[in-house]
């Protein structure tokens, strides 16, 4: 159940603004005890605070692959305008980093899994 909510906040993730820079270690912490928590999890504030987090992010990397078009340069990654990620793919990437990197801002570490899902054609 809560791998489907955080999932429908990752596809709406180009709708918000005002990142808030919560360290990626902060919300993968927050997203595993919802985890936990199951069906319950949807009564929780942290849901909210987390689906504000990946909409402002995707919002800002949105807004960086344009301004880079729009400049005639070549973007960091390609985000179609529907772009597929689920909240496993987001958990795990988390997960995946190592120690050191965890304290980057979640708009950072989103950024590493857009640009590994969402290469520029060459």
């Amino acid at each position: 159940m809560v791998k489907l909510v955080l999932g429908l906040l990752l596809v709406s993730a180009a709708g918000a603004a005002g990142a808030q820079n919560m360290p990626a270690a902060t919300f993968l912490a927050k997203a595993e005890a919802l985890e936990k928590k199951g069906a319950m999890a949807l009564f929780s504030g942290d849901l909210g605070v987390l689906k504000r987090e990946i909409q402002a992010s995707g919002k800002l990397l949105r807004a960086e692959q344009q301004a880079a078009a729009k400049a005639g340069r070549k973007a960091a990654y390609c985000m179609p305008e529907k772009a597929g990620i689920n909240s496993s793919e987001l958990l795990a990437h988390l997960r995946a980093l190592p120690p050191a990197e965890r304290n980057q801002p979640i708009r950072a570490a989103f950024a590493g899994l857009v640009r590994k899902k969402f290469p520029c054609p060459a």
